[in-house]
């Protein structure tokens, strides 16, 4: 009697343990299917790209540039005003499969992993010109972990299927970092160079697509010796993609000048005045067609891109001027 008792409640015990498991089971299995199949699933989209910050122009009565107002020196340029040959140099410096990858360069990326792996030796680098983009644009403040470069990965591929190439590479050229507080190349040609975009060359490209790497490090104005070696690979690194000959390359390295100090357009060569100040000062503190906060102003004046126009004389200015140096 008491062994049929047992068998009972053992029995009691399986069927209830099993209704358990089915329960938990018919409870979880929906999850379970929709992680199994997640794969099959849209990703979620990236974010738009953020607008670029741009300087803020002041102008005279007749339209002279007389002030200019930034934090970060950035001047947007669309991919259609960036000459071939700018391009044709990054590409071959930065990202020389980057017409024909899909937002990463998987022998690139295997081959500097197994150089770091084995070698003490400064590390290589295989970020393709997307994943720079991603990097900038959408992992600012990540934490540089192993996830930190799957996603980095994961985000350049994705970034490759919504946007073109020229999208990327003119978000690239806009906002990679080249030092001096230049951010792009419209930037960095008129603080190494005093050029526009246009008027680069194709050695002065190839140069400023060899600071991106460690603009500190390779720094013209600060540490000449180390830009001046980095140029030297640049230029085998274009005789090696037959873009230069080495006759050419030789003529390059003779006679290029490694820029000295940090330079502007001719024509965009403004002081700070009296005037200009007031008009800062005007739009800052004296008025709300900025903003209704000191900071929405602060942030429209410095990185609106905006076009202030003033009814200053610059005649009567300077007959104004001239009285005053010669009054007693």
């Amino acid at each position: 009697m008491e062994r049929s008792g047992w068998a009972v409640r053992l029995g009691v015990i399986i069927v209830s343990g099993a209704l358990l498991i089915t329960a938990v089971t018919i409870g979880i299995a929906p999850r379970l299917w929709r992680i199994a199949n997640a794969h099959s699933e849209e990703p979620v989209p990236l974010p738009d790209f953020i607008p670029l910050s741009q300087r803020s122009y002041v102008y005279d009565a007749v339209g002279n540039e007389i002030a200019v107002y930034e934090l970060e020196n950035i001047q947007p340029v669309s991919f259609g005003d960036i000459p071939d040959h700018v391009i044709q140099a990054f590409v071959a410096v930065e990202d020389n499969e980057f017409w024909v990858h899909h937002g990463v360069n998987a022998r690139s990326f295997i081959r500097a992993l197994l150089s770091n792996f084995a070698s003490d030796a400064p590390r290589q680098g295989a970020s393709t010109i997307t994943m720079q983009v991603v990097k900038n644009d959408f992992m600012a403040g990540f934490e540089r972990n192993g996830r930190y470069k799957l996603l980095q990965l994961t985000y350049a591929v994705r970034l490759e299927k919504e946007r073109s190439k020229e999208e990327i590479m003119e978000r690239y050229l806009n906002t990679v970092f080249f030092g001096n507080n230049s951010y792009g190349i419209a930037a960095a040609a008129e603080t190494y160079f005093g050029k526009f975009v246009h008027e680069l060359t194709f050695p002065e490209s190839a140069f400023l697509a060899g600071l991106v790497r460690a603009p500190t490090s390779y720094d013209p104005i600060n540490r000449p010796e180390r830009s001046r070696a980095r140029f030297a690979q640049v230029v085998d690194r274009l005789v090696e993609d037959e873009l230069l000959t080495e006759d050419e390359a030789i003529a390059v390295s003779e006679t290029f000048v490694i820029p000295e100090r940090v330079n502007q357009i001719p024509t965009r060569d403004v002081e700070r005045t009296y005037f200009s100040e007031t008009v800062r000062d005007l739009l800052l503190n004296g008025s709300d067609i900025l903003g209704d906060t000191y900071e929405e102003r602060y942030t429209a004046l410095y990185r609106g891109g905006l076009r202030i126009y003033t009814t200053l004389d610059p005649d009567l200015q300077t007959a104004a001027e001239t009285a005053r140096n010669e009054l007693p």
